[in-house]
Protein backbone atom coordinates (compact mmCIF):
# COMPACT_ATOMS: atom_id res chain seq x y z
CA UNK A 1 0.00 0.00 0.00
CA UNK A 2 1.48 3.72 -0.90
CA UNK A 3 4.14 2.06 -2.48
CA UNK A 4 4.89 4.60 -4.93
CA UNK A 5 4.42 7.40 -2.29
CA UNK A 6 6.70 6.18 0.35
CA UNK A 7 9.64 5.44 -2.12
CA UNK A 8 8.94 9.49 -2.75
CA UNK A 9 8.84 10.13 0.88
CA UNK A 10 11.93 8.08 1.63
CA UNK A 11 13.74 9.60 -1.60
CA UNK A 12 13.06 13.26 -0.50
CA UNK A 13 14.50 12.44 3.05
CA UNK A 14 17.16 11.00 2.05
CA UNK A 15 18.20 14.57 0.25
CA UNK A 16 17.48 15.95 3.64
CA UNK A 17 19.49 13.72 6.03
CA UNK A 18 22.48 15.12 7.96
CA UNK A 19 23.81 13.94 10.93
CA UNK A 20 23.48 17.39 12.40
CA UNK A 21 19.91 17.85 13.91
CA UNK A 22 16.61 16.03 13.99
CA UNK A 23 14.15 15.40 11.38
CA UNK A 24 11.01 16.63 11.03
CA UNK A 25 7.89 15.28 8.80
CA UNK A 26 4.61 16.27 8.71
CA UNK A 27 2.01 14.51 7.13
CA UNK A 28 -1.14 16.01 7.15
CA UNK A 29 -4.98 15.71 5.27
CA UNK A 30 -8.43 15.31 6.33
CA UNK A 31 -10.29 12.91 8.49
CA UNK A 32 -10.32 9.82 6.45
CA UNK A 33 -7.45 10.22 3.83
CA UNK A 34 -4.93 7.63 4.73
CA UNK A 35 -2.80 9.84 6.46
CA UNK A 36 -2.26 7.93 9.20
CA UNK A 37 -1.75 4.37 7.39
CA UNK A 38 1.03 6.23 4.92
CA UNK A 39 2.82 7.85 8.27
CA UNK A 40 2.79 5.03 9.99
CA UNK A 41 4.12 2.79 7.09
CA UNK A 42 7.11 5.54 6.13
CA UNK A 43 8.02 5.55 9.72
CA UNK A 44 8.41 1.60 9.07
CA UNK A 45 10.21 1.89 6.13
CA UNK A 46 12.33 4.83 7.75
CA UNK A 47 13.08 2.16 11.21
CA UNK A 48 14.32 -0.71 8.20
CA UNK A 49 16.45 2.06 7.06
CA UNK A 50 17.86 3.67 10.10
CA UNK A 51 18.09 0.94 12.80
CA UNK A 52 14.37 2.36 14.81
CA UNK A 53 15.39 5.81 14.89
CA UNK A 54 12.41 6.98 13.43
CA UNK A 55 9.31 7.69 15.35
CA UNK A 56 5.43 8.29 15.03
CA UNK A 57 3.87 11.21 16.73
CA UNK A 58 0.13 11.52 16.37
CA UNK A 59 -2.18 14.71 16.93
CA UNK A 60 -4.89 12.81 18.38
CA UNK A 61 -3.44 13.15 21.74
CA UNK A 62 -4.77 16.38 21.80
CA UNK A 63 -8.09 16.29 21.58
CA UNK A 64 -9.55 18.39 24.56
CA UNK A 65 -11.46 16.30 27.07
CA UNK A 66 -15.10 15.26 26.82
CA UNK A 67 -16.06 17.09 29.61
CA UNK A 68 -14.29 20.11 28.45
CA UNK A 69 -16.07 20.09 25.10
CA UNK A 70 -19.49 19.86 26.98
CA UNK A 71 -18.86 23.34 28.94
CA UNK A 72 -17.84 25.08 25.75
CA UNK A 73 -20.68 23.54 23.96
CA UNK A 74 -18.57 21.91 21.38
CA UNK A 75 -18.76 18.12 22.06
CA UNK A 76 -21.10 17.61 18.59
CA UNK A 77 -17.79 19.43 16.92
CA UNK A 78 -15.48 17.11 18.42
CA UNK A 79 -12.87 16.18 15.89
CA UNK A 80 -12.95 20.25 14.63
CA UNK A 81 -9.99 22.47 14.63
CA UNK A 82 -11.31 24.38 17.66
CA UNK A 83 -11.63 20.68 19.77
CA UNK A 84 -7.36 20.56 19.98
CA UNK A 85 -5.18 21.67 22.51
CA UNK A 86 -3.56 23.32 19.43
CA UNK A 87 -1.49 25.47 21.66
CA UNK A 88 -0.20 22.46 23.47
CA UNK A 89 0.51 20.65 20.31
CA UNK A 90 2.80 23.58 18.95
CA UNK A 91 4.73 23.71 22.10
CA UNK A 92 5.17 19.74 22.08
CA UNK A 93 6.52 20.27 18.48
CA UNK A 94 8.91 22.39 19.58
CA UNK A 95 9.86 20.42 22.47
CA UNK A 96 10.12 17.36 20.36
CA UNK A 97 12.26 19.98 17.47
CA UNK A 98 14.83 20.44 19.44
CA UNK A 99 16.30 16.99 20.13
CA UNK A 100 17.96 17.62 23.65
CA UNK A 101 16.36 15.15 25.68
CA UNK A 102 13.28 12.75 25.79
CA UNK A 103 10.27 14.22 25.36
CA UNK A 104 6.78 12.67 26.23
CA UNK A 105 3.12 13.10 24.86
CA UNK A 106 -0.49 12.04 25.49
CA UNK A 107 -2.08 9.55 23.30
CA UNK A 108 -5.84 9.43 21.95
CA UNK A 109 -7.60 6.13 23.55
CA UNK A 110 -10.37 5.57 20.65
CA UNK A 111 -12.15 2.87 22.91
CA UNK A 112 -12.26 5.00 25.77
CA UNK A 113 -12.74 8.39 23.52
CA UNK A 114 -10.00 10.43 25.73
CA UNK A 115 -6.69 11.51 25.50
CA UNK A 116 -4.25 9.25 27.83
CA UNK A 117 -1.46 12.04 29.18
CA UNK A 118 2.36 10.89 29.29
CA UNK A 119 1.47 7.78 27.15
CA UNK A 120 4.03 7.67 24.58
CA UNK A 121 7.85 9.60 24.04
CA UNK A 122 10.52 10.56 21.58
CA UNK A 123 13.43 9.52 22.70
CA UNK A 124 16.54 11.49 22.55
CA UNK A 125 18.21 9.40 20.33
CA UNK A 126 15.50 9.55 17.58
CA UNK A 127 16.79 11.11 14.21
CA UNK A 128 13.61 11.50 12.45
CA UNK A 129 9.94 12.46 13.94
CA UNK A 130 6.57 11.87 11.47
CA UNK A 131 4.27 14.26 12.83
CA UNK A 132 0.66 13.32 11.83
CA UNK A 133 -2.44 14.98 11.89
CA UNK A 134 -5.46 17.13 10.08
CA UNK A 135 -4.63 20.54 11.40
CA UNK A 136 -0.72 20.65 10.41
CA UNK A 137 -0.65 23.10 7.53
CA UNK A 138 -3.30 25.01 8.44
CA UNK A 139 -2.71 28.49 7.70
CA UNK A 140 -4.70 30.19 10.70
CA UNK A 141 -2.65 30.64 14.53
CA UNK A 142 -1.74 28.88 16.55
CA UNK A 143 -1.78 26.16 13.95
CA UNK A 144 0.42 27.77 11.27
CA UNK A 145 3.45 28.41 14.05
CA UNK A 146 4.09 24.63 13.57
CA UNK A 147 5.46 24.90 9.50
CA UNK A 148 8.54 26.67 11.11
CA UNK A 149 9.53 23.33 12.67
CA UNK A 150 9.04 20.57 9.59
CA UNK A 151 11.68 20.28 7.22
CA UNK A 152 9.44 18.00 5.16
CA UNK A 153 5.70 18.56 4.82
CA UNK A 154 3.36 15.85 3.05
CA UNK A 155 -0.43 16.64 1.93
CA UNK A 156 -2.93 13.52 1.23
CA UNK A 157 -5.52 14.83 -0.97
CA UNK A 158 -8.57 12.42 -1.37
CA UNK A 159 -11.43 12.85 -3.61
CA UNK A 160 -14.74 14.40 -1.78
CA UNK A 161 -16.87 11.09 -2.91
CA UNK A 162 -13.94 8.84 -1.43
CA UNK A 163 -13.69 10.56 1.69
CA UNK A 164 -17.28 10.63 2.05
CA UNK A 165 -17.66 6.91 1.63
CA UNK A 166 -14.76 6.06 3.64
CA UNK A 167 -16.48 8.09 7.04
CA UNK A 168 -19.66 6.42 6.68
CA UNK A 169 -17.74 3.14 6.40
CA UNK A 170 -16.06 4.41 9.91
CA UNK A 171 -18.94 5.09 11.59
CA UNK A 172 -20.42 2.02 10.55
CA UNK A 173 -17.52 0.12 11.92
CA UNK A 174 -18.34 1.96 15.65
CA UNK A 175 -22.12 0.35 15.43
CA UNK A 176 -23.66 3.04 13.97
CA UNK A 177 -27.13 2.19 11.66
CA UNK A 178 -27.05 3.51 8.17
CA UNK A 179 -28.82 6.83 8.96
CA UNK A 180 -26.67 7.74 11.84
CA UNK A 181 -23.49 7.10 10.25
CA UNK A 182 -24.71 9.10 7.20
CA UNK A 183 -25.81 12.09 9.62
CA UNK A 184 -22.75 11.67 11.77
CA UNK A 185 -20.36 11.83 8.95
CA UNK A 186 -21.52 14.80 6.93
CA UNK A 187 -22.33 16.44 10.28
CA UNK A 188 -19.43 17.05 11.59
CA UNK A 189 -16.82 15.08 9.62
CA UNK A 190 -17.17 16.10 6.48
CA UNK A 191 -17.53 19.92 7.46
CA UNK A 192 -13.74 19.65 8.97
CA UNK A 193 -12.51 17.68 6.34
CA UNK A 194 -13.45 20.44 4.02
CA UNK A 195 -11.69 23.05 6.16
CA UNK A 196 -8.46 21.31 6.03
CA UNK A 197 -8.72 21.35 2.70
CA UNK A 198 -9.90 24.78 1.89
CA UNK A 199 -7.60 26.52 4.63
CA UNK A 200 -4.26 24.33 4.13
CA UNK A 201 -0.87 25.56 3.09
CA UNK A 202 0.95 24.29 0.10
CA UNK A 203 2.81 21.14 1.09
CA UNK A 204 6.58 19.85 -0.45
CA UNK A 205 4.78 16.88 -1.76
CA UNK A 206 0.85 16.64 -2.24
CA UNK A 207 -0.69 12.61 -2.96
CA UNK A 208 -3.58 11.62 -3.78
CA UNK A 209 -5.95 9.16 -1.55
CA UNK A 210 -6.00 5.25 -2.00
CA UNK A 211 -9.79 4.24 -3.16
Amino acid sequence: MFEDERATILARIDKLSTNASRLMIAIAGPPAAGKSTLAELAVNDLNAQTDGKAALVPMDGFHLDNLTLDEMGLRQRKGAAETFDAAGFVSLVRQISHQGHEVFYPVFDRSLDKAIPNAASVSKNTQIVVIEGNYLLLKEKPWSDLNQFFDLTIFVRPDIDVLQSRLIDRWHQYGFDADSAFQKAMGNDIPNALYVLENSSAADLEFSAKT
